[in-house]
């Protein structure tokens, strides 16, 4: 540390290699997999992506239109969005028309469901223990 707390910090080149190697890593993970799911939530890009498209389907130049990023880059994130499964392509002509896929969230929707009951069981095991000590039972 160089008592300005900055020796440690990521440099943005670092930042840059390590989002290139997740985004490497999530484009070899199966299909549609639940870590593909979560890999595609991580981002700001694609949840907007995602909150547009909820509004309905859109050209690719439309989706990118508010980014200030190339439209090559939004493509990328559009593709990875794709392989897990979040997003739906239709070829019209030369167009490519996007639509929000909701089922793709069943997987990552149903395993925090059930990570939560998990969790929710523990705390309320954990609270009724301490309910006990402070009534002096334990």
């Amino acid at each position: 540390m160089d008592g300005q707390g900055l020796s440690d910090a990521p440099r943005p080149t670092e930042l840059a290699s390590a989002t290139a190697y997740l985004q490497t890593e999530a484009m070899n993970l199966k299909e549609g997999s639940l870590d593909q799911t979560f890999i595609a939530l991580a981002d700001p890009i694609r949840r907007a992506i995602l909150a547009r498209l909820n509004l309905g389907k859109a050209r690719v130049t439309e989706i990118a239109e508010p980014f200030p990023i190339s439209l090559n880059s939004v493509s990328k994130h559009i593709r990875l969005l794709e392989r897990a499964a979040l997003v739906k392509r239709e070829k019209i002509g030369r167009e490519h028309i996007l639509s929000l896929n909701p089922s793709g969230l069943d997987e990552a929707s149903a395993w925090i469901e059930e990570t939560k009951s998990l969790w929710l069981a523990r705390f309320d095991t954990l609270n009724a223990l301490l309910l006990k000590r402070k009534r002096g039972e334990l």
